[in-house]
């Protein structure tokens, strides 16, 4: 019936009309709690019993909960981006960087040879005024005799000049205009500095944002992780509890889906291999629950990792029998600790009797550490017998640009990423040299015995001598077990922020490479593993003592050319000479005072002591007598030639000459190659 219909609309039209006059606000915070309820549901884990409980440290505790109306204000203001979408563009600000840097060390260059130029212009200033007082002189010198007496003026009241003095005058004005545009220069490169500094402000910026779009918290990954801890207990029969701190750490999306899969492993491990059976436990004096620790905190562009547990620690009795059965140490063989550690990280290696779930499913510690090397990082085992074991694992803060230390070995350079450095030492020369002509060179820093290795003798490299300039030299300390290494390197350039390059399959399969980068002068360069080097080397080796090892040669560039000098010396120095220069013969008579060089390369025509003169200066000395001097001069003639080799100059070359000449001409005086 009609009455009865109109009774059950009544209802629902009053909660309609209810509804519109709801205002937006309220609207707005239906739905929020609406949303609250909806994600609750889906966040929400089941209380975990004593057995497997994610335990959070007081200053780990999360935030208290949001207003239900600011926490949907923020889920509006979020958007989805394809994550490779987000790769291309880090990319790109990675390359953005390069170029600032290119740029920038181009205009530093140029302001160099600015600063050049001014010097050149100071000098050809000077030489004008003496021209010009020469000039005047000569002029009245020769009109004494013949004086316009019939008018009675001097010459130069006439403004008779001859032409050598108008030329000097144009020469004079000329030089003014160089110094005019080199002042100009100066503002530009001053302008273009502070264009290239604000640039990379806002470069960097660009790039810290796009960094913290990759950033994601660990804290979403605890609840798994505490279950796998829970399971791992359940098939073991044992009790233990999973401690979190620094849950809310956030780490690169990349890198944290990459290293997931080798922490479950390790605390897989920690559960099956570390923590003792309550009975156990009970009679050692410990909990009946056993601790599987996971800390993570950020150090500087690092990430550390450790993963811990106080359980029985590792079974060294149990590795080193498992090595024999394998054939990896002969019988009898004593086998350390610090080698017993190194063994489970082999392929293939594990001690667990039977493949279990809990027990790693037959995996062995060799792929977590190949895992964490393809991150660029480095893993570390300490164990302690009824303490525990920690397993401490450094990775880059990010994938697409990491810290790295640049080194240079003879004339190639080097990326060395500092999470793989343990630290950098300096030890005395005097020192080092003691060391070194050990059987086997070793060097003991924090409780650690390293060998002492050049990094030459790694890459395939020549290794170099000691510098004699220096009192201290520096040494890169690397950690790999028995294998832990001093790299001995030619010298360091200093930490830089690089934008890591892959390689392809012929050069990225090639042991202890892990990619590559551009330096800001255009440069690229191998980024090493050196953990991977190290291991890589026989324990045994015995790197060349430094009287065995051909010292670097020495040259002396005398040239009044600064353009000159600068040419010879960047030959020279790509083939490893060490190269020193002096403006004319005094200045290197100065040089030869305090260096001694192998090698002299002279010009003839120089102001104050002239090459001849030089020469002659070096052939009468006896400490010098014998040094081998090459004459390179303009002044071709036969004359010029007789002359220098009746003084005692060893050879002769015209400029310009060719590169190969002055390279023969060097290798046949001195007997080696450059």
């Amino acid at each position: 019936p009609e009455p009865e219909v109109e009774a059950e609309l009544e209802p629902e039209t009053a909660e309609a009309e209810d509804e519109i006059v709801l205002s937006a606000e309220a609207i707005r915070e239906l739905e929020a709690i609406e949303l609250d309820e909806r994600f609750a549901d889906a966040e929400e884990e089941p209380a975990l019993p004593a057995l497997g409980a994610a335990e959070v440290g007081p200053a780990e505790e999360a935030p208290a909960a949001q207003p239900a109306k600011q926490r949907a204000a923020e889920r509006s203001d979020t958007m989805r981006v394809d994550a490779v979408l987000l790769d291309q563009l880090l990319n790109g600000a990675g390359e953005i960087s390069i170029f600032q840097s290119r740029l920038n060390q181009q205009v530093h260059s140029i302001e160099f040879h600015l600063g050049e130029l001014g010097q050149t212009v100071t000098r050809l200033r000077e030489q004008l005024r003496n021209l010009e007082a020469e000039t005047e002189a000569q002029i009245l010198h020769r009109h004494q005799e013949d004086a316009l007496a019939d008018q009675g003026f001097d010459p130069l009241e006439l403004d008779r000049y001859s032409t050598i003095q108008q030329l000097s005058r144009a020469l004079a004005e000329t030089a003014s205009d160089v110094a005019s545009i080199n002042e100009l220069l100066h503002g530009l490169t001053s302008e273009a500095d502070t264009l290239l500094t604000q640039q990379a402000r806002v470069t960097t910026e660009v790039q810290d944002g796009l960094m913290k779009t990759r950033m994601v918290s660990f804290q979403r990954h605890v609840a798994r992780l505490a279950r796998i801890v829970r399971q791992a207990a359940i098939d073991t029969s044992k009790s233990a509890d999973l401690h979190v701190v620094g849950a809310h750490s956030e780490l690169d999306r990349q890198v944290l889906d990459s290293i997931m899969p080798a922490l479950e492993h390790l605390l897989r491990n920690a559960v099956a291999h570390g923590i003792e059976s309550s009975q156990r436990r009970q009679r050692a004096g410990k909990p009946e629950n056993g601790v599987v620790s996971l800390k993570l905190r950020r150090e500087g562009s690092e990430v550390l990792i450790e993963v811990g547990d106080d359980g029985a620690g590792l079974d060294f009795d149990a590795i080193r029998r498992k090595a024999q059965e394998q054939g990896l140490v002969p019988e009898g063989q004593p086998v350390s600790d610090e080698e017993a550690m190194d063994f489970i990280l082999r392929p293939g290696f594990s001690t667990a009797g039977e493949l279990t779930q809990a027990a790693g499913r037959g995996v062995g510690m060799d792929v977590v550490d190949n895992e964490i090397k393809k991150l660029g990082g480095s893993l570390r085992i300490e164990s302690r017998a009824g303490e525990g074991t920690r397993f401490l694992i450094r990775l880059p803060y990010t994938l697409a640009i990491t810290h790295a230390l640049i080194v240079n070995v003879g004339e190639e350079t080097f990326a060395l990423p500092l999470p793989t450095v343990e630290g950098i030492t300096r030890v005395r020369r005097d020192q080092l040299l003691e060391i070194l002509t050990q059987d086997e060179p070793r060097l003991d820093y924090g409780d650690v015995s390293y060998r002492v290795q050049h990094l030459g003798s790694l890459v395939g490299s020549a290794p170099s001598a000691l510098p004699e300039d220096e009192s201290a030299v520096s040494l890169v300390l690397v950690r790999a077990g028995d294998n832990s290494t001093a790299l001995l390197t030619d010298s360091l350039e200093g930490s830089r922020e690089i934008v890591v390059k892959t390689m392809g399959p012929h050069v990225g399969s090639v042991p202890g490479v892990s990619g590559a980068t551009i330096l800001g002068d255009g440069r690229v360069i191998v980024i090493l593993d050196p953990a991977t080097l190290v291991r890589s080397q026989p324990t045994a080796a015995e790197p060349a003592a430094p009287a065995k090892v051909e010292q670097p040669l020495a040259a002396l560039v005398v040239d009044d050319s600064i353009t000159m000098r600068r040419v010879t010396q960047r030959l020279l120095e790509r083939r490893g000479v060490k190269v020193l220069t002096a403006r004319d013969g005094l200045d290197a008579i100065t040089v030869l005072q305090d260096h001694d060089v192998d090698i002299i390369l002279l010009d003839i025509e120089m102001p104050r002591m002239d090459g001849y003169q030089f020469a002659t200066h070096v052939r009468n000395d006896a400490r010098l007598k014998d040094l081998p001097i090459i004459m390179i001069t303009s002044r071709s003639g036969e004359k010029h030639r007789a002359r220098a080799i009746e003084i005692g100059v060893n050879d002769y070359l015209s400029k310009p000459y060719q590169e190969s000449q002055l390279v023969n001409a060097i290798e046949s005086l001195l007997g080696r190659s450059l």
